[in-house]
């Protein structure tokens, strides 16, 4: 609680008046003893205790109801934020959550952030103003606010499409303080979503600690920004490729359950024009492929996807750009044969615009380069200069695909090796029976189509060693195909060949999803120039550039690092989206805040439910005005003498005629 007016707090040492009148009035009189009065005193005496308890009640009253004026005189001030019981505070460091979810509308229709800024202005108004910093989560940059009443309307308050990183906040706030004297707090509104608060990094025990370390340690004040909203869904493309005079778009869509089984509205925006339609998909996740006509005249372009408005208008679109469409190119490394050729085939099906060169391990070191896509390897694992080439082509992003060398040399690449080959029982085979449904180049299709693995048989097999992550299992247990990360690259290891005398891999069940998939993953390092997402380093704008923004169709506003947006540069088009983490609905609660903010002084403050009044706090002069009345009244029944204590005066006086 703290007071508008505290000089006038001074007239509290009014409340010892009616003390010391008290102690005045006893000392007037002079006691005379006269033995007459005996009777009386004897006949009054068993009503003395209580009339002594009535006038020290009367006493009190009195003095209360002159403290209750005094204050309300002072306009004392109740925080929503700070409570009743902080004292005078001389320096507030607000971290702010500026990230995409906190554009989420209540039932008010504002933002939890624009309730977060109305909410503190005001508190911070009616505490005297006091020396107020700000550190935004889109600049992490710390600033002196002049007056609270401009947090609303200053740009680093404004909406952004970015993530947070609230332990960075905290200690770029907390080495402020280190330097400031007096009463500190720090103010952290936010709607506590995991991905922004990153409950399980190991700066949190550094905060504590140096929060610890501090002479005079800030009160940290959590204001949760948690009210109901209404329902919102999320838009995502996951994966962009043109396939000829197609775009090819991989679309996640999240719901919340109360619009689960209805239909949703998407618009195609693209170089100026839109298509609606109505999707069928249903469920609180949803995943498509959205194909694109391009027009013949335009190599390049841009455009996105939307979804109706919902209480989050900052997750409700996703954007992409095209060019030219690339050929992916990958090499095939492996002797001359049925297994090079079913390789060949599967990395560049007829009619598509890929290649798949087909060189012998010899000639491995001089083919293999950055710009492949990808390279499928049957042969022993490469050594010298195929080794360096191909550790230079997984640094850069590249995809490798190793397949049973038929061969048990010994030899590793990278720690890793094969087992020796293994022939399977008379009549009997290495069946494929478990795999990852979810993950890598065997995962289910978008529509949740399986890749017939099962049908994978094996006459012979060579086991994957190293430290791999497994992938698919034959039937009695062992790995049959594994994965690798190498630095951007990956290696991927499986454990037979498309040879029939090894196994029926090359009727394509299997083989063309699994190599399709390598080869795209691989080519998409090269698409991946054309998007990037909202505060990666390729996200900021250069030479101030302009971007081209969502529901603005045609206008080109002047490029915002923390928007998301379609950019134009001098190396063509950039398409920028929010974080995947934004999408993320994960939560903390009151104990992961109480646990993260261990043995620091921290309140929280939830604003789930409350009203959004816009108020952050209140003057409580009121309440002691009222005080006030009620003990004035108190004082004044007091002061009536009871019917029983007349009674008693009139049986003594007749006693004593």
């Amino acid at each position: 609680m703290h007071f508008l007016s505290p000089f006038l707090l001074w007239f509290l040492l009014a409340a010892a008046v009616p003390v010391v009148i008290h102690l005045v009035n006893r000392r007037r009189h002079k006691t005379i003893q006269w033995a007459a009065m005996r009777f009386l005193l004897s006949a009054t005496r068993q009503y003395r205790g209580e009339k002594k308890l009535r006038h020290i009640a009367i006493l009190t009253c009195r003095a209360l109801g002159i403290t209750a004026l005094a204050i309300a005189a002072a306009r004392p001030v109740v925080s929503e934020i700070i409570g009743w019981g902080s004292g005078s505070i001389g320096t507030v460091v607000l971290v702010l959550d500026r990230s995409a979810s906190m554009e989420i509308k209540t039932a008010s229709n504002q933002s939890r952030r624009e309730s977060a800024l109305e909410k503190i202005s005001a508190t911070i108004k009616n505490l005297g103003n006091p020396r107020l910093m700000l550190v935004d989560s889109a600049s992490g940059e710390l600033q002196e606010i002049a007056s609270p009443e401009l947090l609303p309307s200053l740009s680093s308050t404004a909406p952004t499409d970015t993530t947070a990183d609230i332990p960075a906040l905290l200690v770029r706030a907390i080495a402020f303080l280190s330097d400031v004297t007096g009463s500190s707090e720090i103010w952290i509104a936010s709607d506590l979503q995991n991905s922004n608060w990153l409950p399980s990094d190991d700066r949190w025990n550094t905060i504590r600690s140096t929060i610890a370390a501090l002479s005079e340690a800030p009160t940290i004040r959590v204001l949760s920004m948690t009210e109901p909203s209404g329902p919102n869904a999320t838009i995502r493309i996951t994966e962009s490729r043109r396939v000829g005079d197609e775009l090819l778009l991989d679309v996640e869509i999240q719901r919340d359950a109360v619009n689960a089984d209805k239909p949703a509205s998407l618009t195609t925006h693209l170089n100026g024009s839109n298509n609606s339609e109505n999707l069928a998909a249903t469920g609180t996740l949803a995943r498509f492929q959205k194909r694109i006509a391009l027009p013949n005249s335009q190599s390049t372009g841009h455009g996105w996807l939307s979804l109706a408005a919902d209480s989050n208008p900052r997750d409700n679109t996703a954007y992409f750009v095209y060019e030219p469409s690339r050929k992916a190119v990958s090499l095939v490394v492996a002797p001359p044969g049925e297994s090079a050729n079913y390789l060949a085939l599967a990395a560049a099906p007829p009619g598509m615009n890929m290649e798949a060169p087909i060189v012998s391990p010899e000639q491995a070191s001089q083919k293999i380069s950055p710009e492949l896509a990808a390279v499928l390897w049957a042969a022993p694992l490469p050594d010298g200069a195929a080794a360096e080439a191909m550790r230079r082509f997984l640094v850069s992003g590249g995809h490798v695909c190793f397949f049973a060398p038929g061969k048990s040399s010994g030899a590793t690449f990278n720690n890793l090796g094969w087992s020796q080959t293994t022939i399977a029982p008379a009549g009997k085979f290495f069946i494929l029976k478990e795999w990852n449904r979810s993950d890598g180049p065997l995962r289910d299709g978008l529509d949740g189509s399986p890749v017939a693995a099962q049908r994978v048989k094996a006459l012979r097999r060579q086991i994957p060693e190293g430290d791999v992550t497994t992938l698919a299992r034959w039937e009695d247990g062992e790995p049959a195909f594994v994965r690798r990360i190498v630095d951007h690259g990956t290696a991927w290891l499986l454990g037979t060949v498309p040879d029939y005398s090894w196994s029926n891999l090359g009727d394509a069940d299997a083989l063309l999803p699994l190599v399709q998939r390598i080869v795209s993953e691989g080519n998409e390092r090269f698409q991946n120039s054309l998007s990037t997402t909202v505060g990666a380093e390729n996200a900021r704008p250069q030479n101030a550039q302009p971007r081209i923004r969502s529901k603005m169709p045609g206008d080109e506003l002047t490029a915002d690092a923390f928007l998301a947006g379609v950019e134009k540069s001098s190396n063509g088009l950039l398409a920028i989206n929010r974080p995947v983490t934004e999408d993320a609905r994960e939560s903390l609660n009151h104990e992961d805040i109480n646990l993260l903010l261990e043995g620091t002084r921290h309140t929280l403050l939830d604003q789930a439910g409350k009203n959004s009044d816009g108020k952050g706090s209140a003057e409580a002069w009121r309440l002691f005005l009222f005080a006030m009345l009620f003990f004035l009244i108190a004082e004044a029944i007091l002061c009536l003498s009871p019917k029983a204590s007349h009674g008693a005066h009139a049986i003594g006086a007749a006693k004593i005629r």
